[in-house]
């Protein structure tokens, strides 16, 4: 009776340890990231977002397909949240939490905010849900990036870095 009770607890054990680890997303292949920064208008902008890493594949052909809605990061929706209403490249958003998506090209990107935060990848996506949707040109990044990345600036400046790619869009 002994020994049984002590499978039982250790069967027990193992089981919610293994959960827990699976829920730990820093293990993820893709761990997860944030950035924060207020800007000089006052809004404060923060980007909660997954990292994949290239590993030796194309942006835009095996990885964030040209021409196709990605979710701009792995795993869960990057979510974009600002505290006040700001102007994205000139367009008003309101304050509040949004998924962020890209459509991915050669000679431009359209950047997305959607309505629905909380979801996984792209897979929940509705275009009817988009807030507000904004064209940009990617660039030649300064230096190559492994993992995906993104950085605010107190300006404004929104940029995702990847590869040799660079993709900014102003946020006042």
């Amino acid at each position: 009776m002994k020994n049984l009770c002590l499978l039982i607890f250790t069967t027990a054990f193992f089981s919610v340890m293994t959960s827990l680890a699976q829920d730990d997303k820093s293990k993820r292949p893709s761990p997860p990231a944030k950035v924060t920064e207020t800007i000089s208008s006052g809004a404060t902008i923060m980007i909660d977002y997954s990292q994949p890493s290239l590993k030796g594949r194309t942006i835009g052909k095996d990885l964030a397909e040209y021409g196709k809605v990605w979710r701009t990061g792995a795993n869960e929706a990057t979510v974009f949240e600002v505290n006040k209403d700001v102007m994205v490249e000139g367009k008003a958003l309101k304050a509040g939490k949004y998924a962020l998506f890209t459509i991915p090209g050669e000679a431009a990107w359209t950047v997305i905010f959607n309505k629905t935060a909380k979801q996984w990848g792209s897979f929940e996506y509705k275009q009817a849900d988009d807030a507000l949707r904004v064209q940009v040109k990617p660039a030649k990044a300064p230096a190559a990036t492994e993992k995906m990345t993104f950085k605010i600036g107190k300006e404004g400046r929104v940029t995702l870095l990847w590869g040799a790619t660079q993709v900014s869009f102003k946020v006042k």
